[in-house]
C-alpha cells in the first residue's frame, strides 16, 4: 500500500495519545513511585493519594485508546509488538492494576497500611520503567522473521543498554512530573511541599543528561533510517523537548511558581514522543539488522481507506468529548490540597 493522508494521519495520531498518556499519567505514575520517599507519615501519604485520586483512571484511558487504535489502525504492528512483549506488557498491566487496587484500598485498610504502600510503589515503578524499554525496543530494532513476529529472547531479550538508557529516561521523566505536581498540589508552606519541590531539580537535570545519553548514543550507535525531509522537525521538538525542562527549572528557581513549572515540564514531555514519532516516521516497527524479515511500516500495515476514514470521523467525535471531561475533572479539583479534601484518602 502506499502512503496516503490517512495512514499518515493515523500514524501520528496514535503518537499523539501516546503523548497524551505519557503527559496526563506520567504524573501520577512518577507521584507513586517517589510516594516513600517524600510521604513520610500518614497524612503526607494521603495527601499524594489524594492529589491523584480523582484524575488517574481517566489519564489512564489515553493508554488504552492508543492500544485500541493501533490495532485498529495497524494490526500488525500491533501484533508484533503486543506478543513479542507479551511478559513486559503483562508486567505492566499487572502494575497497573495493583496500583489500581492499592489507591482503593489503602484509605479503608490501615491494617494493612504498608502492603498497599508498597503495592503502590512498586505498581508504579513497574509501568513507568517497562514503557521506556519498550519504546527504546521499536526504535533502536527488534529481530523478526517473514510473518513480522518477534523471534528474540522473551522479556530479557528486550533489555540492552541502548533500552534500558530509555526505560532511565521515561523514568525520570515520570519523576520530574510527579515531584512537580507533588509540589503543585500540597498544601504551602508544608514539608511535603518543601521535599517534593527540592526533588524536582535534580530529577530534571537527570531527565537531561539521559536525554542527551539517549540522542547520543541513538544517533551514532543505533544510526536509524530517518525521513530527511523531517529534519527540521525532529530539531524543533529536540529543542522543545529540552527547552521545556529549562524553562521548569526557571519558572521554579526564579519566579517561585509551581504551575508554571509543571506546564513546562508536561511540554518537554510531550514533545519528547513528537520526537520519536518523526524520527520512526514512516516505521512502526524497525527489524533489526540480520532479522529476516523487514520494518513494519504505515505503507504495510495501515488497514483499508475506509476504516481509516470511519475512525476518524469516530475521532472527531470522541476526542473532543474526552477532552471536555478532563477539563471538567481539572477544573472541578484545581488548587492546593486541604484537610478536608482527605476524608477517604
Amino acid at each position: 500500500m502506499e502512503m496516503t493522508f490517512f495512514n499518515v494521519l493515523w500514524f501520528f495520531l496514535i503518537f499523539v495519545l501516546i503523548g497524551g498518556y505519557f503527559v496526563l499519567d506520567g504524573f501520577d505514575l512518577g507521584a507513586g513511585v517517589l510516594y516513600p520517599f517524600v510521604a513520610k507519615d500518614d497524612h503526607d501519604k494521603a495527601v499524594v493519594r489524594r492529589s491523584i485520586g480523582p484524575v488517574w483512571d481517566g489519564n489512564e484511558v489515553w493508554l488504552l485508546t492508543a492500544g485500541g487504535a493501533l490495532f485498529a489502525a495497524f494490526a500488525p504492528a500491533y501484533a508484533t509488538t503486543f506478543s513479542g512483549f507479551y511478559l513486559a506488557v503483562m508486567l505492566v498491566l499487572f502494575g497497573l492494576i495493583v496500583r489500581a487496587v492499592s489507591l482503593e484500598y489503602r484509605g479503608h485498610d490501615k491494617k494493612y497500611g504498608k502492603v498497599w504502600d508498597g503495592c503502590f510503589f512498586v505498581g508504579s515503578l513497574l509501568p513507568a520503567l517497562l514503557l521506556g524499554v519498550a519504546v527504546g525496543n521499536i526504535y533502536a530494532g527488534i529481530p523478526m522473521d517473514m510473518n513480522g513476529d518477534y523471534v528474540g529472547v522473551p522479556l530479557l531479550g528486550l533489555i540492552t543498554p541502548f533500552t534500558l538508557l530509555c526505560g532511565l529516561l521515561g523514568l525520570a521523566m515520570f519523576l520530574a512530573a510527579g515531584a512537580a505536581w507533588i509540589a503543585l498540589k500540597a498544601p504551602k508552606p508544608s514539608a511535603l511541599q518543601a521535599r517534593a519541590a527540592g526533588l524536582r531539580l535534580p530529577l530534571q537535570i537527570a531527565a537531561l543528561v539521559l536525554f542527551l545519553a539517549v540522542s547520543v548514543y541513538g544517533h551514532f550507535v543505533i544510526q536509524p533510517a530517518m525521513d530527511p525531509a523531517l529534519g527540521i522537525v525532529r530539531w524543533l521538538f529536540a529543542i522543545l523537548a529540552a527547552g521545556g525542562i529549562v524553562a521548569s527549572i526557571v519558572l521554579a528557581r526564579s519566579k517561585g511558581s509551581d504551575k508554571g513549572a509543571f506546564l513546562a515540564q508536561s511540554v518537554s514531555a510531550f514533545c519528547l514522543v513528537g520526537l520519536l514519532a518523526a524520527s520512526m516516521f514512516p516505521n512502526l516497527v524497525v527489524a533489526s539488522a540480520g532479522s529476516a524479515g523487514p520494518s513494519i511500516t504505515l505503507m504495510s500495515a495501515a488497514s483499508s481507506e475506509f476504516s481509516l476514514m470511519w475512525m476518524t470521523i469516530i475521532t472527531c467525535v470522541g476526542l473532543p468529548l474526552v477532552l471536555v471531561y478532563h477539563v471538567i475533572i481539572y477544573r472541578t479539583f484545581r488548587g492546593r490540597i486541604e484537610d478536608d479534601d482527605l476524608a477517604h484518602y
